[in-house]
């Protein structure tokens, strides 16, 4: 058994979605792939996306990113309501959002949302930052924090997982000292939306041998305190200096 990561597929991009639907549908049969979210913010592709991986892999595990949670266009009255549509639409096509074991590993989804504890944005990224356009939370989820407190407090009862190995994964930044540390000043200032401090205590507690993440483009592979952290995004297609653009193996048995 393989498992493969890969985030940030963007299928919005036809390029992008010729590529998911070319993949094998021999090769990957006995393997795991961990999908880390940012797919596409339309619900038609995303059910296209997970029905085709759906086929080619023993096991789809994901995650959402904070694309899938636009709802400019959509049909649903909060981001909240998308989220739980996409549980629903996961279920339907087979792919899996909660806890799962396979030959003595456990794969623990870990939801969050940025709370900027990496930092606060700015003027220009307030302005250009599409989420805060795009998401529309309900009263209760007034603001990040919230949200983040929100999908933290699903994740407490997966943290005393136990295994032989233990595979975690996120769409957000755990810590942001997983970023490389020759990324230029000037495009630092969208790290307050990167992640949460939170989200990595709860790695930290939870002590997984393996983290995969996405969100960020620029692909990782760190070991931080005896924790492997690993982006593999396919991202933008004009973004082929930072993204490996093909599947990455993180663990095989």
């Amino acid at each position: 058994m393989r498992v493969f990561a890969l985030s940030d597929v963007h299928v919005d991009y036809a390029e992008n979605l010729h590529w998911i639907l070319q993949l094998s549908e021999q090769d990957y049969q006995q393997d795991i792939l961990i999908l880390a979210g940012d797919v596409s913010d339309d619900m038609a592709l995303l059910a296209q996306v997970f029905e085709s991986l759906a086929r080619k892999f023993r096991q789809v595990l994901f995650v959402p990113g904070n694309h899938e949670l636009w709802v400019q266009n959509e049909q649903h009255d909060s981001s909240l309501d998308k989220f739980l549509a996409i549980n629903t639409l996961c279920a339907a096509c087979g792919v899996d959002t909660s806890l799962v074991e396979y030959e003595a590993v456990s794969f623990v989804p870990l939801l969050s949302w940025y709370d900027f504890s990496f930092g606060e944005p700015d003027r220009h990224l307030k302005r250009a930052w599409r989420d805060f356009r795009a998401c529309r939370w309900p009263a209760h989820l007034s603001d990040n924090n919230a949200v983040a407190d929100y999908f933290h407090q699903k994740n407490i009862p997966l943290l005393g997982t136990e295994n032989n190995t233990v595979i975690s994964y996120s769409h957000f930044l755990p810590r942001i000292d997983v970023m490389p540390e020759g990324i230029p000043q000037e495009r630092r200032r969208v790290y307050p939306v990167l992640g949460s401090d939170g989200l990595g205590e709860q790695v930290r507690r939870l002590n997984p041998d393996i983290h995969v993440y996405g969100h960020s483009h620029v692909n990782q592979s760190i070991e931080l305190d005896d924790i492997k952290y690993v982006n593999n995004a396919f991202a933008y297609p004009g973004e082929a200096h930072l993204s490996r653009k093909r599947l990455h193996c993180v663990y095989e048995s």
